[in-house]
């Protein structure tokens, strides 16, 4: 049944756009080469506004793009975020077998990336009408033929961006496309939120200290701009604690059964599931702000007490800032607590939606620890086979997969919960601080930093000693 599932998928991957894995060896400058063309094309696109759409745009999901390495009112409107949801869906029905897919199979992962290519361009379907129904370009009757060519360009845009992932996946580039755009996202906003011209109703908070055109009070807890010098060494405090999370872990001692007196050690990593977690609880908090706002303004904007159903899952209203532009903002319902304050007054003038959000984001990231310690085969099993297939065991121990399933019961699941609940603290907490690119920004690009850093040291120690090449299995 479920592996009829994956075989619908295989008519429709003839017509579908791909990028071919290339057949010779790609060196390590020709990688740079082309993970750098895709960087430029996704920045370039990001800055390329939609042809048919008002200048002044109100921008609901200002808070999430940074996630989602989307931009506002660009062909980079939706971001990675179709991509992100089609694979998580995928890999969630695959890991709890509703699904069946083999990955060591070549058929079964061909015929899984052609099913998460088709839902990518679904979602990304789906999630482009949802914007112009919902009056997000303006009144959508008013909008005439324009819908139909903002349709199509969000389309396109998404298929592109698609593609550029893959061209990064398949061997051209380093690493993954999706990684590079949400690093490039989180780059520019923190830049952007030091930098920023003081003149304005965004400044960056290094431009406010040098311009020297506000009070000192203001400058510090950012009364008058967006960002302030809280949440300018928060950020730098932000990225130092979790470098060092990263490198915080439990090293189990282990010999190898073909070469006696050969030792090695298992580290298991305090973040031993990295940030997938709070990935999943961002994504999950932003479809139920996505679609409880979708849902608002469908049922005509209602004012809280008059429609219960909305009342449960976010209600609404517009504020006006001092420019005279309004933004929408949840005031009560679900959306309410899944979106947090972004500064130190915001907290202390909602204490209650604080700590709720913080302990739903707490719950939530643990629980999905939890999940994909299975999903993702990080399970004490699944590790303790790997280690007796690579022919390694417990000095002390007989040569068996007993003993090694069970030291690794003892710190596995622990570690997974500790480091669930402490990615969903720093995130929470990063965001009350009023950070530059949010919590869960920081949090993705400092673990993608650290991941493109052990790939650049792979790779150039493969193109300097080719014998390295057998050892890491290339």
């Amino acid at each position: 049944m479920a592996g009829r599932f994956l075989r619908l998928f295989k008519p429709v991957g003839r017509v579908l756009p791909e990028i071919k894995v290339p057949e010779r060896k790609v060196s390590f400058n020709e990688k740079i080469f082309w993970t750098a063309i895709v960087l430029i094309i996704y920045l370039v696109m990001s800055e390329i506004p939609l042809f048919g759409i008002s200048s002044n745009i109100q921008d609901q999901f200002g808070a999430l793009r940074v996630i989602f390495a989307s931009n506002r009112g660009t062909l980079m409107e939706l971001g990675i975020g179709p991509i992100v949801t089609a694979g998580l869906i995928l890999q969630l029905l695959a890991g709890s077998s509703i699904i069946e897919c083999d990955m060591s199979n070549p058929e079964d992962r061909g015929l899984f990336t052609v099913a998460s290519k088709v839902f990518s361009i679904a979602l990304t379907g789906v999630q482009a009408a949802a914007y112009l129904v919902s009056g997000m370009y303006g009144a959508f009757g008013s909008l005439g033929t324009a819908a139909i060519v903002i349709f199509l360009q969000l389309l396109a845009a998404g298929v592109i961006v698609m593609l550029l992932d893959e061209l990064v996946q398949k061997g051209w580039g380093l690493g993954s496309g999706i990684s590079l755009f949400i690093m490039a996202g989180v780059a520019q906003n923190i830049l952007w939120s030091m930098f920023s011209p003081a003149s304005g109703l965004f400044a960056g908070s290094l431009s406010v200290l040098l311009s020297g055109a506000q009070s000192l009070n203001s400058w510090i807890f950012g009364l008058e701009y967006s960002n302030s010098l809280i949440g300018f060494f928060a950020t730098i405090g932000t990225f130092l604690v979790i470098i060092y999370l990263e490198g915080v872990r439990i090293e189990l001692p282990m010999t190898y059964a073909g070469y006696k007196g050969f030792r090695s050690r298992y580290p298991i990593k305090l973040l031993y599931v990295s940030n997938l977690p709070v990935i999943f609880a961002s994504a999950l908090f932003a479809n139920v702000y996505f679609f409880s706002q979708l849902i608002w303004t469908w049922q005509g904007q209602p004012l809280p007490g008059q429609n219960l159903f909305i009342d449960i899952i976010g209600s609404y209203k517009y504020v006006s800032s001092d420019g005279g532009q309004q933004s929408l903002q949840p005031v009560g319902g679900l959306a309410y607590f899944v979106t947090p304050p972004h500064s130190i007054q915001g907290v202390a003038a909602e204490p209650l939606r604080s700590l709720v959000y913080l302990g739903i984001l707490v719950a939530f990231c643990a629980v999905f620890s939890l999940i994909w310690l299975e999903v993702g085969g990080l399970g004490p099993d699944r590790v303790a086979k790997q280690l007796m297939d690579s022919g390694m065991q417990i000095p002390g121990y007989r040569r068996s997969g007993r003993p090694i399933v069970a030291i690794l019961k003892r710190y596995i699941p622990v570690v997974t919960v500790m480091g669930g609940v402490i990615i969903g603290l720093i995130a929470g907490i990063a965001d009350f601080l009023g950070v530059f690119g949010s919590g869960t920004g920081i949090l993705l690009a400092v673990g993608i930093i650290y991941q493109y850093y052990e790939l650049l040291m792979r790779e150039r120690a493969a193109e300097m000693f080719p014998a390295f090449r057998r050892i890491l299995g290339e």
